[in-house]
């Protein structure tokens, strides 16, 4: 039993050493090498440097950084689920500006000093006034004409060209007499 022992031992501290002698027919355990460092007092080798895992060249390091270079294409090694620009977190903001471009209704459209506004509801049922150049959450009003609101939409899907999409949003009463 010592006698395995000993030569699991001398395996894990020569190394390669064991397989020479044993291809010489030598049952004798083999001679450590200077390079390795003394056995612990406890009768166990200390643990040298690892050898070179098998394909990986001596200067190598185990990570070597990779950069994409996208050059127009995306990224293929990128989870396509959840890689779009994150839902806001929190509360939104107050107003108008706390709506989404799906969520609002064109219910007037005004002139007011020369200028065209827009009367839009929102989901809560309450009526808030836009003018040209106010934001949404995903938005902004581009112009307000007097059939209703024309809204610049920001597109968050990952997989999509376009990152813009222009929206008219109509009177609702000129939406129904369209269908």
């Amino acid at each position: 039993m010592r006698a395995v022992a000993a030569l699991v031992i001398a395996f894990c501290t020569a190394g390669v050493a064991v397989v020479g002698a044993q291809a010489q027919g030598s049952t004798a355990a083999p001679q450590e090498s200077s390079a390795q460092p003394p056995a612990a007092e406890g009768g166990t080798p200390q643990q040298g440097p690892a050898p070179a895992a098998s394909g990986q060249l001596p200067g190598q390091t185990a990570h070597d950084n990779y950069t994409y270079q996208p050059d127009g294409r995306r990224d293929p090694f990128l989870n396509l689920l959840g890689t779009g620009a994150p839902a806001p977190v929190g509360r939104r903001g107050e107003g108008a500006a706390g709506l989404a471009v799906a969520e609002i209704i064109v219910r007037g459209v005004v002139q007011a000093r020369g200028e065209l506004l827009a009367m839009i509801q929102g989901p809560d049922n309450k009526t808030y006034i836009v003018h040209e150049g106010d934001k949404f959450v995903d938005g902004t009003v581009r112009s307000v004409t007097p059939q209703g609101l024309v809204i610049i939409q920001e597109v968050n899907d990952p997989l999509s060209l376009v990152k813009q999409r222009e929206i008219q949003k109509l009177l609702r009463s000129q939406a129904s007499a369209k269908e």
